[in-house]
């Protein structure tokens, strides 16, 4: 619909992240950064940029969340399609649900490295009856 935003991390990082907010862990940079594979995005663009965990990271965890959405309904949908690498036998991909009326994030899906060393892309469907952060 006409809400939806394409986030490709070009020259910032999208509508739906907070401006330039990124938290500790997380660096914007492209395939020829000199930091190891990706060498490329999901495209083969080896001068596209995305977000990568920073190689200090690799023990603990860095998350990123959303700007606020308004609830869904029949109408309104929330689809979030991703592209995601996952690099380490141990790394593991997570993407949380937090309401606005919980104190905890509920995890709606995650991947581990099974599939890694690849490009792999996902579709999640959110419903929410009130407003709510990924």
């Amino acid at each position: 619909g006409s809400s939806c935003n394409n986030c490709d991390f070009e020259t910032n990082l999208c509508k739906f992240l907070p401006e330039f907010n990124l938290q500790p862990g997380w660096i914007r940079r492209n395939g020829q950064s000199g930091m190891g594979p990706p060498y490329s995005d999901h495209n083969g663009n080896e001068s596209a940029y995305f977000l990568s965990l920073s190689s200090e990271m690799q023990s603990s965890s860095a998350a990123l969340t959303t700007n606020v959405f308004l609830p869904t309904d029949e109408e309104h949908l929330c689809q979030i399609r991703f592209h995601y690498w996952v690099s380490q036998m141990s790394g593991t991909f997570m993407v949380g649900l937090q309401k606005h009326s919980e104190d905890t994030v509920t995890n709606i899906w995650q991947v581990s490295g099974e599939l890694r060393n690849q490009w792999n892309v996902n579709t999640i469907t959110i419903n929410s009856t009130e407003n709510f952060e990924v």
